[in-house]
């Protein structure tokens, strides 16, 4: 698993400079997380708390201007900020074990769960969550944009669009044991992510989606899950 710190010591797989700002509680960081720890790479990382309001201050809109995380900052300065992006990155560093797919069929079949993991489901709870908690009452918006103040009704909606992703998932998982077919990719990462994220907006899967909950109970006996 990767090392957690605010000083920047050197990674012992990820390069000398590399280096990845992050936040322990927030979902897309810790797709990035799981997925380094699926492959066995250990890079130095920066904990950002947005809650807190450390991703807009000019310290770290030094590192990336649009106050996103996670950000990976590579040996050369070169900076990536969308978590799947980075996941990609150090998929072609190192193949194995293979997250993406293996032929054409399940690299397609990856990507269409992937997105639409990301556009019904975490899109629709994170837009649940940012309208609704008051350290986001002028941030519904991600990042370093305009103040964006709060649409109840968008949190109400998004919870409305995310019990309706569960019965999807409920009903992938009756079909498939892992999302985008028999094995474990990428595409298990986010919806582990997006499913855990969902309980912070008051949607568990128990009773109503049993094969959901069972399916979240197998992937947290993976290591790389606790990341």
């Amino acid at each position: 698993m990767a090392r957690r710190d605010r000083g920047s010591p050197e990674g012992r797989k990820g390069g000398a400079g590399v280096k990845l700002y992050d936040m322990a509680l927030a979902p897309n960081p810790r797709r990035v997380r799981i997925f380094l720890a699926e492959k066995g790479i250990e890079i130095p990382r920066v904990e950002i708390d947005i809650q807190k309001g450390e991703n807009l201050e000019p310290a770290y809109l030094a590192v990336n201007p649009r106050g996103v995380v996670p950000t990976l900052v590579l040996d050369n300065g070169t900076i990536l900020d969308e978590s799947i992006a980075i996941c990609r990155y150090f998929e072609a560093l190192q193949p194995e074990p293979n997250l993406f797919g293996r032929d054409p069929l399940e690299i397609a079949r990856v990507e269409s769960w992937q997105r639409r993991i990301e556009f019904e489901g975490l899109f629709n709870i994170a837009a649940a969550f940012r309208n609704s908690r008051p350290a986001y009452a002028d941030r519904a918006a991600p990042g370093a944009g305009p103040p964006t103040p709060q649409i109840p009704e968008l949190a109400e909606r998004g919870l409305l669009l995310a019990r309706s992703f569960l019965d999807t998932m409920e009903q992938r998982f009756a079909q498939s044991p892992f999302v985008a077919g028999d094995r474990y990719t990428v595409a298990d990462i986010t919806a582990i992510v997006c499913l855990d994220f969902a309980r912070w907006v008051g949607l568990k899967a128990e009773q109503a989606h049993p094969r959901v909950a069972a399916w979240q109970r197998e992937m947290r006996k993976r290591p790389s899950t606790a990341a």
